[in-house]
This record gives structure tokens, sequence and C-alpha cells, in this order.
């Protein structure tokens, strides 16, 4: 028999029935029809308030519902209360505090500092907030501070000077983009390693959720607000790579992704359809197949380990002492300190279709980019696409909603340390050049392309890019 932390008597809708909570923190009860209930405190439960002469548990319980596809229903997570009555005042104080008592040795967020970018993808993020994320900060009983972001880079500058000291954990509802600049903000501060520990949280309100996406998908969740909401609650935490790119003085830290070629443009391009959603992806992407770009330009790489064959032989293995960022400040994170001066460096001359850099294994909620992806394996993934037919690129942009597109003889897939890249001109029209994007935002646009006249953080010319393995953190599922 289980070991009981609490064993008491209670009413339920009436009835007298033995509450009691066990040592693995299972809560257990029958309620009025004689029906046995059981609640996981660590899954499940968000938290306890006394209310009278009454006892609240506010709970988070999963279901199956809403419809069914091929076969498998739709999980949801629904609040839910369960009303105690104690039977005496002394039993209720013991009842609340043994509950309690467990839920703070959970190690859960008590304070949290709330992003919300009401601008973003559809505008929801104000409703998703309202409807789904305030609801569960307040039954769980957090505390929490809310930022709208006004401008561009907002998330960015409160996240440099923010007092850290007050907080347990960052929240943004949005898409990816304000995760982007509240890890560029926090990496430009003085103490930035400490900075650095404190857990972020994600709430998808935008059009890409690429990372909420890869981590709720990691543990077979859905992508919902609900479930990043119990995600953060619940307080676990994980590790993530971020990649360091940088051209000369000017540096931008990654933390999803890099593209050039078909994948940059179409992101970028489509940007003048955004009032379609998430489906102006597909719609500009079979746009931009019919009248398909090739790129001229070459990558260099340093393979991880099972790699080393793949490309041709790169003279930058003497060069890559200066694979180390320049420090162009006092305070914050210069860069990762990696020694590749004894590295095999590998090539891929262009043409190219599309070269993708992948940290996290969803580039967006439809679209699955870097099936092998892990969060903080200390290397990015690389697609490569050099030469396809037509026909067989847009099958390709069809799979690629599970990944089994890098499965394609004209896919290169592969992992790697380091890369240098240099994009060149279209190859059919040598004064019109391509675009470099980041994490969804552009990082150089070259001559001709969309917007060509919107400065740029960078100009269309070789980067370099390394990554520093398990730098940021997240607050994750499991």
């Amino acid at each position: 028999m289980d070991q009981h932390i609490l064993y008491d008597e209670v009413l339920v809708n009436g009835s007298k029935t033995a509450l009691t909570l066990s040592a693995d923190g299972i809560l257990q009860w029958y309620d009025h029809q004689n029906v046995l209930q059981c609640l996981s405190v660590e899954k499940e439960v968000l938290g306890v308030s006394i209310v009278g002469q009454q006892i609240i548990i506010r709970s988070f319980v999963e279901t199956e519902g809403g419809g069914f596809c091929f076969g498998s229903s739709t999980r949801n997570l629904v609040r839910k209360s369960f009303v105690f009555e104690p039977l005496s005042e002394d039993s209720r104080l013991n009842l609340c505090e043994k509950i309690q008592g467990y839920v703070d040795s959970l190690g859960r967020p008590k304070k949290l500092f709330v992003f919300v970018n009401p601008f973003g993808g559809r505008r929801s993020a104000s409703k998703v907030f309202t409807d789904d994320v305030k609801p569960i900060l307040d039954d769980a009983n957090i505390e929490y501070t809310l930022q709208e972001t006004k401008y561009q880079l907002h998330a960015k500058e409160v996240s440099h000077t923010l007092d850290l000291t007050k907080y347990d954990g960052i929240i943004c509802v949005s898409g990816d983009g304000i995760l982007v600049e509240v890890v560029n903000g926090l990496l430009e501060r003085e103490d930035w390693e400490a900075a650095l520990k404190m857990a972020i949280g994600v709430i998808p309100a935008g059009t890409g959720n690429g990372m909420i996406k890869s981590l709720l998908d990691s543990v077979g969740q859905p992508c919902t607000a609900a479930f990043a909401m119990l995600a953060t609650i619940r307080g676990h935490k994980r590790s993530l790579d971020v990649a360091t790119i940088w051209q000369g003085e000017t540096k931008f830290f990654s933390v999803l992704m890099l593209a050039w070629g078909l994948i940059a443009d179409v992101d970028i391009e489509s940007e003048q359809y955004r009032w379609m959603g998430s489906a102006r992806m597909d719609f500009y992407g079979l746009q931009r197949i019919i009248r398909l770009r090739k790129y001229n330009g070459c990558i260099s790489f340093v393979p991880a380990p099972g790699f080393e064959d793949v490309g041709e032989a790169s003279s930058l293995g003497v060069e890559s002492m200066s694979m180390e960022p320049p420090i162009t400040q006092q305070h914050g994170y210069h860069g990762p300190k990696v020694d590749l001066g004894n590295s095999i460096w590998r090539k891929v001359n262009g043409p190219f279709i599309s070269i993708w850099l992948h940290n996290v294994p969803w580039g967006a909620e439809n679209t699955m980019a870097a099936p092998n992806a892990k969060f903080d394996d200390g290397y990015l993934d690389l697609i490569v696409m050099r030469d396809c037919p037509k026909l067989a690129l847009i099958s390709l942009m069809s799979e690629m909603s599970n990944g089994h597109y890098v499965k394609s003889p004209h896919v290169l897939y592969i992992k790697v340390k380091a890369v240098v890249l240099e994009p060149g001109s279209r190859t059919s029209d040598s004064t019109k050049e391509g675009i470099l994007d980041s994490d969804g935002e552009v990082l150089a646009r070259g001559k001709g392309t969309y917007k060509c006249h919107l400065k740029s953080l960078m100009v269309y010319d070789k980067l370099q890019i390394v990554v520093d393995q398990g730098l940021a953190t997240l607050f994750t599922p499991i």
C-alpha cells in the first residue's frame, strides 16, 4: 500500500469520503456516485485555495474529443475545479498546507514576465493571452508582469535591461519572433551567463510556431496554447543550442534556422500574402517552383562524425582559426569559443535551389524541416538542394509536413558544427541576387530582391556560423 502524505475525511457534494495524497503525488477520493477519482499533482493540478468553508483544487485535465481525423481523436486540455468541504477548520488548513506544499516541492515558477505580441501572425496573441494564458496563470497562483510589444525589437530591449531577479521565467505569447528577440537581448547583457539560465516559454500565437511545435511534438502532444501553458506551469527545463552568425563585426544569434534560396524566398517574399495566414507559404511556394530560381555560391562546413566524406575537401581548414566572432562590445556574449584549427572542412559548390540550416525539427507547425535535429546536440542540421525537377520538387514540398522529403536523392541532409556560406547571384540573371533569412527575419537582401531598398542587418556576402551547445534554457513538457 502506498504511503500517504495526507489522509482526511471530506464532503464531496454532501457525501463523506476519504481524500488521500500518496507519496508519489496522486490525489484520490470517491465522488458522490462512489466512483474513484484520481489526480496527479505533478501532471494535472494547477493550484489549490480555500474559499469560505471549502477547498478548491484547480486542474488541467486531458480529454479526447473535438472530432476524429484518420482514426485518431483530438487531444484537449480542459480546466476543471474539484470542490472539497473538510469537516473542521484544522482539517481545512492541514489539507491545503499539505497539497500546496507538494505543489511547491515541484519547483514550479511563481512569478513570470509575459511578452504579448499583438501585431504578429494573425494578430491573435492578445486573445490567446486573455483566453488561454491568463486563466491558467490565475489558477496556478502565478504572479506575472505583462508587457505588450510596441515595435520590432521591443522585446529585445526589455530583455536586455529586465531585472531577472524578480522572475522565475519569461513567456512569449507570439510566434517564434519574440523568442528570438528575447534570446538576443539576454545574450547582450553583462550578466548573460546567469541570464541564459532563465527559462523561456513559448505560447503559439503566430504563423510559424516552430519552436513550441518542436517541443510539444517531441512528446507527442498537439501544438496548442493549452499544452504549451502546461509545459510552462510544470516548470521542467531543457537547454537549447544557439548559433552565432556573423559578418565582420555584425552578429546575430539564431535559435531556429538560417535559409537561403527557395526557402528564404518563400518565407520572406510571401509576406505580401500574410493575410492568408500559414496558407501563404504553400500558395507562394508553388509560384516559386513554377518559376524556379537557382543561385551560384558555395557552402563550406565542419561535418559532424559520420559525415566526413560529404562534399569535397576545402582549404578552409587552414583559415578556420578566424572562425571566432570578433569582440565588438565590452559586455555580453561574444560567440562560441571553439578551436576549429584541426577540424576537417568540406565544401559543396552550387548552383543551389536551396540551403537550409536548422536547429530544431519543425520550422513551422506544418513543416518538419529537420527530422533528426536535436535541441542540444551541439550541431546544426544542414539541408542542401542543388538540382531537382519541378514536378519532383512539388512532391518534395508536400512531404515537408512529415520530414520524409530529406530521404529524396535530390536532398543532401547532414549535421555540421560550423559553416561558411558564400551566396552568389541567380544563375539566370547575374544582376539579381537572393535573400538571407534567419529565424524569420531578413539578415541580408541582395540586388534585385523583394524590398531590397530596405536596410538589413548584414550585406549579401560571406557569412560565418558556429553553434554553441546548450546555451539557452527553455520550458519543456518533459
